[in-house]
């Protein structure tokens, strides 16, 4: 298992290279999974069940059609992307339980900081309850999005992959519909009030990765 970690801000269609190539090479046997840490400049991505009517502010941010599952998301800095070219193959063959992983490793993650997310039907991603705001219309706690998930598999091996925002500019996610739900609101750790950097979600990540996926591979 390869962990690249990249500095400074990556192209999309840079990544979406590099992510398509090794993913070959894993599915030939030429090469070794692979996670990989990065920001993106300031853009949203549409994946294969976005509608145009979510994309609210075409003209804000590059717009870039993705293959990966999903609706529009946004990536930019202080939003740490993990790109994951895993072989779903050699894990069992399943891809909801492949999903269910990455949420779980995202959970297990957050809770490196006491931040207790959660998942709810028919909402994609990760979600926390925020206990500081008015309750919803139906009296129960408001909720906002933490990380978003959205994968592709080609011969049995993923690419694309969550994002966590950890500080981004959260207003740059009011140009389109985060993953078509226009009820709930979007946060960050930083915004949960928590003084956490990247770096320490990198680590949070590394930690709680073997945690998840090689203790049920196992």
């Amino acid at each position: 298992m390869e962990w690249k970690i990249t500095d400074g801000l990556t192209e999309y269609a840079e990544a979406v290279a590099f992510m398509e190539a090794r993913a070959a090479a894993i599915a030939a046997g030429e090469a070794e999974e692979c996670i990989w840490l990065l920001e993106h400049p300031p853009l949203y991505t549409a994946g294969t069940s976005a509608r145009r009517e979510d994309l609210t502010d075409p003209d804000r941010f590059p717009v870039f059609e993705s293959k990966r599952g999903g609706q529009y998301t946004y990536h930019g800095p202080g939003q740490r992307v993990v790109y994951v070219m895993l072989d779903v193959g050699k894990r069992g063959h399943d891809v909801r339980r492949f999903v269910q992983q990455l949420e779980t490793w995202v959970i297990a993650a957050l809770a490196e900081f006491n931040v207790r997310g959660e998942i709810r039907d028919g909402r994609v991603g990760v979600w926390v309850q925020r206990e500081d705001k008015p309750l919803t219309a139906l009296g129960k706690p408001a909720e906002d999005k933490i990380a978003a998930i959205g994968i592709r598999l080609r011969k049995w091996v993923s690419f694309h992959g969550i994002s966590i925002n950890v500080e981004p500019d959260l207003d740059h996610f009011s140009g389109i519909v985060p993953c078509g739900i226009s009820e709930y609101g979007v946060t960050s750790l930083v915004d949960l009030g928590l003084p956490v950097t990247m770096e320490d979600v990198d680590v949070a990540l590394r930690k709680t990765f073997d945690e998840v996926f090689e203790t049920a591979r196992g």
